[in-house]
């Protein structure tokens, strides 16, 4: 049986996006122990590259060879922009962080990272491209939060941040998105490569970031 190509992109990505799904920040949201301004700082700068997801989003509706997965992309957006956004603006009240604070704040360098390579993608007008991005970012997420145990915390902004990324529908995307690279990605084997490898880099990054551990 041949190896689906997003097997091979992941395997390729070792051990870095292990790294990521046992990073000490996945550890330490499992057992709500993570202090609150490393969650502040982590969701602050997560919820600021909405923006630029929701613009790869788009380039991959518009890139998309099918119209099933073009539906499948908007009714995901709608998600996104709902569901998700007002979670972050529940946990910011509950961790009382301002709209005023938030601004303040500057991008970290994977926040600014991730910014960057999600328009990039979209940029190529490649759905490969846009597909990489996008499961590394939601795979990835899927792979660490489905670890988590059955006793979640007590404590919405963690128990949530982690059932947003681990039910029914949300593997059912991951496993759209992943066919969906399986099918056109090795066509464009080494931009989908390039973009994956990127990708779980910038995650790994990203949760370093959220403890201060840029250089």
């Amino acid at each position: 049986m041949t190896e689906r190509f997003t097997e091979i992109l992941r395997a390729a990505s070792q051990p870095v996006w292990s790294e990521a799904v046992d990073h000490r920040f996945v550890k330490e949201l499992f057992k709500s122990t993570i202090p609150d301004p490393v969650m502040a700082a982590y969701l602050i700068q997560d919820h600021r590259f909405l923006d630029s997801f929701l613009t790869l989003l788009g380039a991959a509706i518009a890139s998309a060879d099918t119209f099933q997965a073009r539906l499948r992309f908007g009714r995901f957006i709608g998600m996104v922009s709902g569901e998700e956004n007002s979670y972050f603006l529940r946990a910011f009240e509950a961790l009382g962080v301002t709209e005023e604070q938030r601004a303040a704040i500057a991008d970290s360098q994977a926040t600014a990272g991730f910014k960057a390579i999600m328009r990039e993608a979209a940029g190529t007008r490649s759905y490969a491209a846009a597909l990489a991005v996008l499961v590394v970012a939601e795979w990835l997420y899927l792979d660490w939060a489905s670890r988590a145990p059955q006793r979640l915390p007590g404590n919405f902004v963690h128990s949530e941040w982690i059932t947003l990324h681990d039910n029914a529908d949300f593997r059912d995307f991951v496993g759209f998105l992943r066919a969906e690279l399986d099918r056109v990605g090795p066509a464009e084997a080494d931009l989908s490569r390039d973009f994956f490898l990127r990708g779980v880099a910038l995650e790994r990054a990203f949760f370093d970031a959220a403890y201060g551990n840029e250089t």
